[in-house]
């Protein structure tokens, strides 16, 4: 056994070291992990269909749709654009993965954008 007390984490540090990220920055963070957690859940990674479950990838599209629709205006179409377009490749993916798809404007997320059409 050591004699050093195990390191707690510095919250102070770690306050300030948020407080210099720019709000755009963590939503379009926030955006690429639910992106990529998407992906996953639908099965489109290396490990393929180990980790795919639709339910789950529902979810996450379903969060991203609206995290994008809320801040379309505050993150300029410089930064909402190619999440949108990622947002339209997974819900066609979901439609593509699904037995059964949605009707139109029933997909994940799509209360949000609307239909999606491939």
């Amino acid at each position: 056994m050591s004699d050093t007390p195990p390191e707690t984490p510095d919250f102070d540090a770690m306050t300030r070291d948020i407080a210099e990220v720019p709000a755009v920055e963590v939503i379009v963070t926030v955006a690429v992990n639910l992106m990529s957690a998407s992906a996953v859940k639908l099965g489109l990674s290396e490990e393929g269909e180990k980790y795919k479950d639709l339910d789950e990838a529902r979810k996450l599209i379903t969060a991203l749709a609206g995290l994008l629709d809320a801040s379309a205006t505050e993150i300029s179409s410089f930064h909402a654009a190619p999440l949108r377009d990622g947002l339209k490749s997974l819900q066609l993916a979901f439609r593509e993965a699904s037995i059964v798809p949605d009707d139109p404007g029933q997909g994940p997320g799509e209360k949000y954008t609307g239909p999606v059409y491939g």
